[in-house]
């Protein structure tokens, strides 16, 4: 999918917000998975839910059915992950899900990645090259100051110019210096009861 412009940023624009819930270290089983759809950064509308395995390789194709399927997904203009690392090593191809659901996808970290440790560590699983090569889709990372006093964030992009992403950060980051909608979604997701099992 190529980079569109946004004719027209709203302060109401629909952003569905993904992250993953907790979990312990070196186990195995599935992880819960929430998005939460919000208008701008103030009106909250609805979740949505899938799980992920652990380690696994289903995140981007689980995320996408989530989002194809939701209600909201006809009014969503933009998708805001929590990294491309779900459930440990379960990384998100964001062009491939960029391009699967036909909307922008914006990958937020609040700090700046380590991707050699990250190259290291996915050599320790199995389908090493799938998942390094998901790693590389998400492409060039940018530095965003979302507001004033805060420190900045850092994201990787599909499908959307950086100039709009940033406005659409700022916008929605009403709370925080992320984006209400994944804030919210971080909450929930870490109440949820976890089902894992020791290896």
């Amino acid at each position: 999918m190529d980079s569109k412009k946004f004719r027209c940023i709203k302060p109401e624009i629909r952003v569905l917000g993904i992250d993953d819930g907790q979990f312990i270290p070196r186990t195995k089983g599935i992880v819960d998975v929430v998005g939460v759809v919000y208008r701008g950064g103030l009106w909250f509308e609805g979740v949505t839910h899938t799980q992920i395995t652990i380690d696994g390789l289903d995140a981007t194709e689980k995320m996408a059915e989530m989002i194809k399927t939701s209600p909201y997904y006809p009014e969503l203009r933009v998708v805001v992950l929590d990294g491309i690392t779900f459930a440990g090593f379960n990384i998100v191809d964001i062009s491939a899900l960029c391009r699967i659901v036909d909307l922008p996808v914006i990958s937020v970290v609040r700090d700046k990645p380590d991707f050699e440790d990250i190259e290291v560590a996915l050599k320790n699983l199995p389908d090493f090259e799938y998942r390094w090569r998901a790693m590389q889709n998400a492409g060039q990372l940018f530095e965003v100051k979302t507001r004033d006093g805060e420190n900045p964030i850092f994201v990787h992009l599909s499908g959307i110019l950086f100039e709009d992403a940033q406005k659409i950060l700022k916008k929605t980051s009403t709370r925080s210096n992320i984006p209400e909608a994944l804030r919210v979604a971080h909450i929930i997701a870490s109440g949820l009861t976890k089902k894992i099992e020791k290896i």
